[in-house]
């Protein structure tokens, strides 16, 4: 058993049981659960409130840990780090980075969380990105949830990502986004992505219509009316 609590924060996700049975598996005890809340800011201060140690594992309700995973090897954040993220396997377009991967997070940092489009990105503190690879991040379970995965990601890398990476490094990422060709749904993530740099590009800087990346229903209606309720069952 790992020496850190952990949590697995899932929507509507449906593979979301099953991966939280695969994520206790592996860390070898309970993964509480936090699921349906309304909200992302919101989610993720609530996962503070479920734990009782300040440094927790975190996982999306679509990550898929690799089962030969160390966790017991996981080392403690530093002074002054408030996250530190693993990098996850893209499978629609053969990225792997930190986008969907496993977290180890402070509690108190999500209790002073600021104001950001990609909500942990405003943690207080240093974020750092392990080298290491934890697993692979499921978001093509359905048509809608490929799309919504690449309009979010390739929205927030055209505004500018709000992590510090280089205009080059996230424009190859687009790239490979915007021509996403294997896996289920791939073509779903790729429409998803186009329509995020355009979503990106008509927004601007205003970051109220960019908070609506985080708006189930919006992204849900967003979605029917590009490609129609024929799409929803794949």
């Amino acid at each position: 058993m790992t020496g850190f609590d952990a949590v697995l924060l899932s929507y509507d996700e449906p593979m979301a049981n099953f991966l939280h049975s695969r994520l206790q598996r592996t860390v070898g005890g309970t993964v509480k659960r936090l699921h349906g809340v309304q909200g992302m800011r919101r989610a993720y201060r609530l996962c503070a409130e479920l734990v009782d140690r300040e440094q927790f594992l975190l996982a999306d309700g679509d990550f898929a840990i690799d089962t030969d995973f160390d966790v017991a090897a996981v080392e403690p954040l530093d002074e002054g780090v408030s996250m530190r993220v693993w990098r996850a396997v893209n499978p629609v377009n053969g990225l792997t980075y930190g986008y969907g991967g496993l977290k180890l997070i402070r509690r108190s940092a999500l209790r002073e969380m600021g104001e950001a489009v990609d909500v942990l990105a405003a943690l207080p503190g240093r974020i750092e990105f392990a080298r290491d690879t934890a697993g692979i991040t499921r978001f093509n379970q359905s048509p809608f949830h490929a799309w919504k995965a690449g309009f979010r990601e390739c929205a927030m890398l055209s505004r500018g990502s709000e992590y510090g990476m280089a205009d080059d490094e996230a424009r190859q990422r687009i790239q490979a986004w915007t021509t996403s060709r294997n896996g289920e749904f791939a073509a779903y993530a790729a429409a998803g992505a186009q329509e995020g740099v355009a979503f990106a590009g008509e927004a601007a800087r205003d970051s109220q219509r960019f908070d609506h990346l985080s708006d189930p229903a919006w992204l849900w209606k967003r979605f029917t009316s590009a490609h129609g309720d024929q799409a929803v069952a794949g």
